[in-house]
């Protein structure tokens, strides 16, 4: 067997996926995740960890990385989740279905952040991987776009909240809102902010 016919089965056979997630901080909404397999004969340019992105273009590199990747997975873990078994074990699940959800099954897991969901492949956290492997920020920008989507929707329902200009996070707008609306069905009620709002009820 010739060198390039060994390469070339070792490259169909090393399925590396990049994993990410989106919507840890926030006191509102789902925490999302993205498990992504790029194409390594269809580059994409560009690709960088999500918050260092303009809206603009982590819209057009979702796009691209869903034309070009050789296999993509999105997934969630809910308010309720969240609130149940925290919000890092709710990350850790919403990775796992991120890339239980892949069409193809990856021979290793590339994690963004220090630790590793359980998963049925060998995996690895980088910390700052989102910056570093092409496939982490591949799955860090369909992971914010994806949840930036989900907190546009809420807002359609809840307009006074004002998550389309801060998605959940902890700001000032946000949390006035919360003070004079109270919280909603959409918050995180075990994040100390939301929490103590509701103690005052």
């Amino acid at each position: 067997m010739s060198e390039k016919l060994q390469m070339v089965q070792l490259s169909v056979v090393q399925l590396i996926c990049g994993v990410d997630e989106a919507g840890r901080g926030p006191l509102a909404g789902p925490v999302y995740a993205a498990a992504v397999i790029l194409d390594p004969a269809r580059p994409i340019d560009g690709l960088d960890d999500s918050k260092k992105l303009s809206e603009k273009k982590r819209e057009r590199l979702a796009l691209e990385i869903r034309e070009k990747a050789l296999a993509f997975g999105i997934a969630f873990a809910t308010v309720e989740e969240i609130d149940q078994i925290n919000i890092l074990q709710a990350t850790l699940l919403a990775m796992r279905r991120a890339v239980d959800a892949l069409p193809l099954q990856p021979t290793q897991a590339l994690i963004d952040g220090n630790r590793c969901p359980q998963l049925a492949m060998p995996s690895r956290a980088i910390i700052g991987g989102d910056a570093l492997e092409p496939a982490i920020s591949a799955a860090s920008i369909l992971a914010k776009t994806m949840r930036d989507a989900e907190m546009l929707r809420i807002h359609a329902d809840y307009p006074h909240y004002a998550l389309d200009r801060h998605k959940g996070y902890d700001t000032a707008a946000h949390r006035a809102a919360l003070e004079m609306y109270g919280p909603a069905c959409f918050h995180r009620k075990s994040f100390a902010p939301v929490r103590a709002l509701l103690e005052k009820l």
